[in-house]
């Protein structure tokens, strides 16, 4: 079968590999000169398989009036007179009851989990390059009461499988010791030793040199949007390009916030919308003191993940700024924030900045499946977690795309098929 994979980012990519190891022949076709050169650029390069809670919990209701009103904030809502905006804020609302947020994790880690396991089958078969490592992941507490309920936390998510420990201030200094500079500031830490940390624009850029070299070859399309999903009756029977119309057996959306338009021009609405956010990338030397394990600062939402000689600092989640423009507002916040953090950094030179939009749905769960055109499918929605779960995705996609039975659940992340 002839697949057309629209999207060349991590979930595109990954896509495209599972896809063609059932044997299928695939076209990647992307709107830019490359592959993962929007959201999956320059993301938080952490593997979080065991930290896929929901944005969308009760925790967050008595937040909103800071992200409404506080610019500064690690997470900021901006007002739009944009109806899509409310009506994904709306559903998003109702997303943040308990039970739901609950699930929703359980459901995140299953897949999550299988992630890990695609991830670490991927690299042992390919030998890909992309600065990866299992250093595993702290998350650092700076208030007593947000670690308290960490741990509590961690007991729910051990019974659904995740293997973690909690760490008091001195066990948070031995693991890390570039952590020393705030020490005085570290409540506690939760460490799960089995995460991992990568460059997910390499591992694109890696994945399209095996899938050009290998048995089933893969043809990359570049500089070319889709513009539209030709269909007529349940089926799709081309694309519209600048170039002219593509055609295939069957077609795949994912190419992040762009699935969201592409979706509605055949009736369906996967409800995503950008959530934008924010990176340094700094160059480091010998005389740098940067984290070797992957750091969660949770208190302003900033991650840390080593890769190589360079670090990875990303953070911020802005609502309703559309633009994947650099803000130097919050990029000075994010510097500021670094430079507490971590005093005795000592980079060479200034960070490289980058600003991109991240597909997020109002529960944070992805669509992975069969839209309402028979040969018609999506994989998007991942908000911040596209590079965690992209190779346990792609995996379940292309098993329901096959007709093979999936690893997880028959439904886990099927589309509602309908019109809404």
């Amino acid at each position: 079968m002839h697949i057309i994979v629209i999207g060349a980012g991590i979930i595109g990519m990954t896509s495209a590999y599972y896809l063609a190891k059932k044997g299928h022949r695939v076209t990647v076709v992307d709107a830019n000169a490359g592959p993962g050169l929007a959201t999956s650029n320059a993301n938080g390069a952490q593997l979080s398989y065991s930290f896929v809670a929901p944005l969308a919990e009760p925790a967050v209701l008595p937040k909103l009036p800071v992200w409404l009103f506080d610019a500064e904030s690690p997470l900021s809502f901006r007002l739009r007179a944009d109806p899509q905006q409310w009506s994904w804020a709306m559903a998003f609302l109702a997303a943040c009851r308990r039970k739901t947020s609950q699930k929703t994790t359980e459901e995140l880690l299953a897949l999550g989990l299988y992630s890990k396991q695609m991830v670490h089958q991927l690299i042992a078969d390919e030998m890909l390059q992309f600065n990866f490592s299992n250093c595993g992941k702290l998350l650092v507490y700076q208030d007593p009461g947000s670690y308290e309920s960490a741990r509590k936390q961690m007991d729910y998510q051990a019974s659904l499988g995740s293997v973690q420990v909690a760490l008091d201030r001195n066990g948070c200094l031995e693991l890390e010791p570039a952590l020393r500079g705030i020490q005085d500031r570290i409540a506690g830490g939760i460490f799960t030793r089995s995460e991992d940390a990568g460059d997910c624009q390499a591992l694109c850029l890696e994945l399209e040199r095996t899938l050009r070299g290998g048995a089933a070859k893969v043809d990359f399309v570049y500089d070319t949007q889709v513009l539209r999903v030709q269909h007529k009756g349940a089926r799709v029977v081309g694309l519209e390009t600048p170039a002219g119309d593509m055609t295939a057996d069957a077609y795949v959306i994912a190419n992040g916030i762009g699935a969201q338009t592409l979706a509605r021009q055949v009736g369906f609405n996967p409800h995503i919308y950008p959530l934008k956010g924010y990176s340094l990338t700094y160059q480091l030397t010998e005389k740098s003191e940067a984290p070797l394990v992957s750091v969660s600062d949770v208190h302003n939402k900033v991650v840390y993940a080593r890769l190589g000689n360079h670090l990875r600092v990303a953070g911020m989640v802005d609502i309703g700024e559309n633009s994947s423009q650099i803000s130097p507002r919050r990029i000075a916040s994010l510097k500021l924030a670094v430079g507490h953090y971590l005093p005795a950094l000592r980079p060479a030179g200034e960070p490289q900045a980058w600003a991109g939009l991240r597909p997020a749905r109002p529960d944070s769960k992805p669509l992975i499946g069969q839209t309402a055109l028979q040969n018609l499918w999506i994989n998007a929605g991942h908000g911040a977690l596209g590079f965690t779960l992209a190779a346990g995705s792609a995996a379940l996609l292309a098993d329901r795309l096959s007709g093979d039975p999936p690893k997880l659940s028959n439904t886990l992340f099927e589309p509602l098929r309908r019109t809404q």
